[in-house]
């Protein structure tokens, strides 16, 4: 192969490798800064993970049904950085998570905040979206 074909498979196996990057969504494209929301509720999962990790809890409604909201957080790897281990939120555990509404009004939303049980709170939003 030539040098000019080398270089073109480089430049095609660089440009496919950022794809990935760029379905990346931004917080605006999915949340509403104008829709805070502050919920408690059980944990029932926390799935560790990249590019975002995601806190699920069940949420008791004045109404007294109970409803699962899921909030992003930063990715794993942020939160690693700030002693947040996979095991570090277990299910059963009660939490006030505050945050920011999807902007389809489900249950669903992007988290910057968490009030533990024993008060300490915890940075969980991204550093492109502080709480």
């Amino acid at each position: 192969m030539s040098t000019k074909g080398v270089l073109v498979a480089a430049g095609m196996g660089l440009l496919l490798a950022a794809l990935p990057a760029a379905a990346h969504h931004s917080f605006a494209a999915e949340f509403d800064r104008n829709k805070p929301v502050r919920v408690t509720g059980t944990v029932t999962k926390f799935d560790f993970t990249n590019p975002h990790s995601w806190i699920y809890l069940d949420v008791k409604e004045a109404d007294g049904t109970v409803v699962t909201w899921g909030f992003e957080t930063a990715s794993g790897a942020n939160l690693f950085k700030r002693g947040f281990r996979k095991d570090s939120l277990k299910p059963g555990t009660v939490v006030t998570i505050e945050g920011f509404q999807a902007k389809d009004a489900t249950h669903t939303g992007n988290a910057q905040k968490m009030t533990l049980p024993d008060g300490r709170e915890v940075q969980l939003g991204t550093e492109e979206n502080p709480g």
